[in-house]
């Protein structure tokens, strides 16, 4: 008998969440176009990265260039150098800042939950504060490069973005209601330090926080200009993305940066196929960051939730 009302209910159920095949069809023809709407302009920009000179500037931006040529690739590959060193700097910090600021970010949102801890009450309104309040331009570029010395440094692309009070809240949440908290106080009653607690225990089972937090800390890392143009005068130092700038409100900046041709500088410029080649630059900057995100893909999908549940 309660096997027959199960199947009763099942079927039932099956009956509310069915949708006809209209639906279906529609709904699919829906996401197929947000689909297309969000592919395109990354089309767009590898098509007029091929584009001529010639042809872009009789017809404009166009998915049907007169012509295709690899003259923008060829002016970025005599420049290999300068591309290459800037590529260098953009996966260092990348690298580097997403592995401190994964560390920084679990730990402290780990730190948070414990409802032993002294220091609980202080550092959770030192989390919240800058959440609401900024510290200001002027007094941030003070504290940079006068009293930590961090000016002309890799390390002042990297720990400014290292944490983020947002991301220490999602952690917070994610141990707090995703991780029993009975296995924390089971292993400090068989003498687990917290040290040993976080390694063996919150890591492991925090996977999709991992991964979601640091998709996203590598996301503002890779993309990130700002940091290089405030604060790096060294252009051995410049990452891709300060360079693609730089070449935004400056074309002779990459004629200042090679001797690869023999010409001036003037006659280099007036060659350089501007408007294509900073469309390449474009590709070569979304290419890497395009490849690692099938790797986050399936924790970072489970870990859309975090932070939905309160407290």
């Amino acid at each position: 008998m309660k096997n027959k009302k199960n199947a009763n209910y099942d079927m039932e159920t099956s009956k509310i969440n069915r949708i006809s095949k209209k639906t279906n069809f529609l709904f699919s023809i829906i996401f197929l176009l947000l689909a297309f709407i969000c592919v395109m302009p990354v089309i767009f920009i590898i098509i007029i990265s091929f584009s001529s000179s010639e042809s872009i500037a009789a017809n404009g931006y166009s998915f049907l260039p007169d012509s295709l040529t690899l003259e923008a690739y060829q002016y970025l590959w005599n420049n290999r150098t300068m591309i290459l060193k800037a590529f260098g700097v953009s996966t260092v910090v990348t690298v580097g800042g997403t592995i401190i600021g994964l560390f920084l970010t679990s730990s402290m949102g780990y730190v948070l939950t414990r409802s032993k801890f002294k220091l609980k009450g202080f550092l959770t309104w030192v989390v919240f504060i800058p959440m609401v309040f900024g510290g200001g331009l002027v007094s941030t570029y003070n504290v940079y490069t006068t009293v930590l010395g961090l000016k002309d440094s890799l390390w002042v692309l990297i720990l400014p973005m290292a944490v983020s009070s947002f991301y220490i809240i999602i952690a917070k949440t994610f141990i707090r209601t995703t991780i029993p908290q009975s296995i924390f106080e089971s292993a400090e009653i068989d003498g687990a330090s917290q040290l040993r607690i976080y390694c063996q225990m919150v890591i492991p089972l925090s996977k999709p926080l991992l991964a979601t937090v640091g998709l996203l800390l590598s996301f503002g890392y890779w993309n990130d200009w700002w940091l290089s143009l405030m604060y790096i005068d060294s252009r051995d130092l410049y990452s891709l993305q300060a360079v693609l700038m730089s070449i935004e409100r400056n074309i002779e900046y990459l004629a200042k940066n090679t001797n690869t041709l023999g010409l001036s500088s003037a006659e280099y410029a007036t060659m350089m196929p501007k408007e294509s080649m900073r469309m390449a630059m474009a590709v070569i900057i979304v290419v890497p960051i395009a490849c690692a995100y099938p790797f986050f893909q399936k924790y970072f999908v489970s870990g859309l939730t975090i932070g939905s549940v309160k407290e």
